[in-house]
This record gives C-alpha cells, sequence and structure tokens, in this order.
C-alpha cells in the first residue's frame, strides 16, 4: 500500500493505477502474470487507452487496479449480478481514464483453489458472459465520444468469448453450438461499419469465420489448425491427430444424446480385466438389477482371457466413446482418462484397490520422490468426477478424504470383492484348505502387500 500511495503521489493522482499479481495455484507452483512487462514499459508516465491501446491486455479484473474514489463514482461505475461481471466495468473505466499509471509491483498474490472457482465449473452460467458486454456496449451507444474504443472494445469481448469457448471446464461439448451462436449473434450486431482491423494468425481466421460460417465449419477449422500443428510432428502424428480428432467429434454428438439409464460401464487396474471390486460390483448387480447391462472396457491384450458372456469394448474404439459417453453408472478402482467428461445425471462409482497404506494424491506434494512422474493436479481433477469412494474402514475413509480433496460422499461398504471371504460358510474355508493342503489345526494368514513407495521399481 505504501509502494501504491508513493506511486500515486509520483504520477500526479491517475485515474487509475495499474499494479501486478502473482498467480499461485493450489499445487504450490507459481508465477507473474504475463503484464510484467508491459507494466515494466510504462515506468512513470502517465497514458490514455486511446494513445496506448496495448494496455487493453492487462488482467481484466477487479483486485488488481486503484481507482480514484470521484473517477469512479463520478462516472456510476457499478458491477452487475453474474459472472464476468469484471469485464464490462474494467474496459468502461479504462476508456473512460484519461490517465492511466502502473506499478510494477507485486499488490496481490492470486491463490488459486483447487475447487469452487465457477470460472472452473462447466455449465451453462457462463453464458452470462452475454448481457455482460451487452451492457457495455449499451454504455458505448450513449457515448458517440467513445466510438474511437468500439473496434478495440469489440476485439477484446469476442477474444474474451472465443477464449471461453475453448475451454472444457467451462463450456460444455454439448452446449458449444449454442455459445457459438451467441457470440456470432453479438459479432453481427456490433460489428461497426467497415469492420474492424483483423488480428494475426488464428485469431484473425476466427473474426472472419464469426462473420460467415456455422459451429461446424467452425470446429472443422479449428481441427484443421491443430492437425497443421501435429504435422509438424510426423505424418503418424498427423493420422493418429486425426482419428482422435473424428473420434472426439463423434464422443461430442453421442454427449448430446440423454443418458441411458440402463447401461454401466465398468473398468478394473487400467483396462486389465474383469477383476477387483468392480467385478464384484457387476456380479452382484447382475443379480439385484438385471436391467441394469453393464459393459467392461478391456486393453485389446486382455480381450482373449475375459469371462465368456461379457459385453466389453476396447480403448479409443467407436463403440467406447458411446458407451462412455451415454453411461449413467461408471465404476472402476482406478481413475478414468481426463478425456472423458461427467455428464449431470451420471453416477461415478470409485472403489478403490483396497487399504491406503503408502501416500496417494495430494499427500504426494512434499513427497518429490513417491511422486516422480506422477501428475498430482491432474489425478485429483480426474477425482473431482467421483460421486461416491467406497471405504474399506475409518481409516481408509480419512485417508482417502485427505488424499482427495474433492466432493465426494465416503460410503463405507467395506471392500465389495471381500465379500466372498465374510460371507463364506464353514464349507467353504474346509474346502480351499483341502485344494492347497492346509490341515485344518494351521492359522491363515493372507498376506497383500502394497508397492513400496520408498523404493525404486516398489
Amino acid at each position: 500500500l505504501a509502494a501504491v500511495a508513493a506511486r500515486l503521489e509520483t504520477t500526479g493522482d491517475p485515474d487509475i493505477l495499474v499494479f501486478d499479481h502473482v498467480r499461485t495455484h493450489w499445487w504450490g507452483r507459481g508465477g507473474r502474470s504475463e503484464a510484467a512487462d508491459l507494466l515494466a514499459a510504462a515506468g512513470l508516465e502517465t497514458f490514455s487507452v486511446r494513445e496506448s491501446p496495448q494496455y487493453l491486455n492487462l488482467f481484466l479484473v477487479a483486485w488488481n487496479k486503484a481507482y480514484r474514489r470521484a473517477f469512479f463514482q463520478g462516472h456510476g461505475l457499478q458491477y452487475a449480478p453474474g459472472l464476468y461481471e469484471d469485464a464490462p466495468v474494467t474496459y468502461r473505466s479504462m476508456v473512460l481514464a484519461e490517465r492511466i499509471a502502473c506499478l510494477d509491483r507485486i499488490g496481490v498474490e492470486y491463490r488459486q483453489r483447487r475447487q469452487g472457482a465457477i470460472t472452473k465449473t462447466p455449465g451453462r452460467r457462463h453464458f452470462e458472459i452475454f448481457p455482460q458486454y451487452e451492457g457495455l456496449f449499451a454504455f458505448l451507444e450513449q457515448r458517440p465520444d467513445l466510438d474511437w474504443a468500439r473496434p478495440l472494445l469489440l476485439e477484446r469481448a469476442l477474444d474474451h468469448m472465443l477464449f471461453v469457448l475453448a475451454r472444457e471446464d467451462r463450456v460444455r461439448p454439448a452446449d458449444r453450438g449454442d455459445f457459438y451462436r451467441e457470440i456470432r449473434s453479438f459479432h453481427r450486431r456490433h460489428l461497426p461499419e467497415g469492420g474492424f482491423p483483423e488480428p494475426d494468425g488464428w485469431r484473425g481466421v476466427e473474426m472472419r469465420l464469426l462473420a460467415s460460417a456455422p459451429y461446424a465449419s467452425y470446429a472443422v477449422a479449428r481441427t484443421l489448425r491443430d492437425l497443421r500443428a501435429a504435422a509438424l510432428g510426423g505424418q503418424r502424428r498427423v493420422a493418429r491427430k486425426a482419428s482422435e480428432t473424428a473420434l472426439r467429434g463423434w464422443y461430442a454428438v453421442q454427449s448430446k444424446r440423454p443418458l441411458d439409464p440402463h447401461l454401466a460401464v465398468y473398468s478394473a487396474t487400467h483396462h486389465r480385466g474383469v477383476s477387483g471390486d468392480p467385478a464384484a460390483i457387476y456380479e452382484k448387480a447382475r443379480e439385484i438389477a438385471p436391467h441394469i447391462r453393464g459393459v467392461w472396457v478391456v486393453r485389446e491384450d486382455a480381450v482373449d482371457a475375459l469371462p465368456p458372456g461379457i459385453d466389453h469394448v476396447t480403448p479409443g474404439s467407436r463403440r467406447y466413446h458411446e458407451v462412455m459417453a451415454r453411461a449413467t453408472y461408471w465404476v472402476n478402482n482406478v481413475n478414468w482418462p481426463g478425456t472423458l467428461a461427467k455428464r449431470p445425471g451420471s453416477v461415478h462409482i470409485h472403489t478403490h484397490q483396497g487399504t491406503p497404506l503408502k501416500y496417494m494424491g495430494a499427500d504426494l506434494l512434499t513427497k518429490p520422490g513417491a511422486r516422480h512422474g506422477f501428475d498430482v493436479p491432474q489425478s485429483l481433477r480426474r477425482a473431482d468426477r467421483w460421486d461416491y469412494s467406497l471405504v474399506a474402514g475409518r481409516h481408509a475413509e480419512r485417508a482417502w478424504e485427505r488424499a482427495y480433496p474433492c466432493h465426494f460422499t465416503s460410503l463405507r461398504t467395506g471392500s465389495p470383492r471381500n465379500d466372498v471371504l465374510v460371507g463364506a460358510g464353514p464349507e467353504r474355508g474346509r474346502a480351499v484348505r483341502e485344494r492347497l493342503g492346509i490341515p485344518a489345526d494351521h492359522t491363515v494368514v493372507l498376506y497383500a502387500p502394497t508397492r513400496r513407495d520408498y523404493r525404486k521399481g516398489g
């Protein structure tokens, strides 16, 4: 605050002072903002956006600026209800300000929570960006003296909307066509006569597409851009990328269809076959919920070992993407791939692979040796999809909830695969002893060790 006050005095009480911030992610990594060089370049001079339009690229939030009180209130600046409320106030104030100053110093530590941010929660709320920007342009309609700013702000608004469209953690695949049509409509309403200078590169292509192309054409253009980038990696990579892109398109199409309430998908130990807790749940479901059709995801090299009559799909196949898009129930003892989205109404059940006796999930953040080659943030993002975590007991419940701080519900069911031990009668025990040659008066200890995460190779 002392540095802010000193810079305000040095620059003669400007309308706005912009300062820097540092972004700190929940797993510890951080860094200065992308605007650091821009802030440094301003030095001790003041400027207006009309003179220096590049400063519209500064982070459009409320908390990296000090506003002169009389300026803010005199122009009636107010934050509207809803999401993306920072944008119109930021842009309106920046074009109104006659004197803007910068402070090349970090004033805010922007701590990124792992969960809870609405901007990283997919859903229809992200459509609120459109009324926010409509409010900004309604203001501009009343201010012909700011006509010079309209092309600049339209480019910034479209850039922001297209950024949101491209983010998988904001606009769901099923909503992207509608979101794109809203962008096109906004572009058509507010494009000035004669257009405006198009940005270079891909952004310029996007602007031309907005003027004439439906969403299907836009999606194809994005795909071609990705393929062109992939071509730099060689023909094999291009072919693989083309195949993956086609399958993603098929997955997106299937995701628009209703969930199948009678379809469950199972996997165990990275698709290695029918085993573990998912297998126990699958067998019990066949008994007590025969109307639920179970499909297993199994690697190609494990298909031949499947029990007879198991309906299955192989990862990456066309039917795999269809099943994953439409299944209401997902059951697994490891995480599903990050490319799969959790649809509203689906139920994800995570069974784990036993009792946690080593470091897992977020606990690995302080154990660099144990997490070597393991992406903790990605693992937790995948765990965000869990609805239920099946736990063997109170110890497991506390360990999993600490290691995976997500929004699932823990169910103290025990391990389903152990039901065969708990529920077996004396005759099962005698049959096993006879088969293994264990005398009746001997005590049997089942020893099932976990991997040693302090040893190379486990």
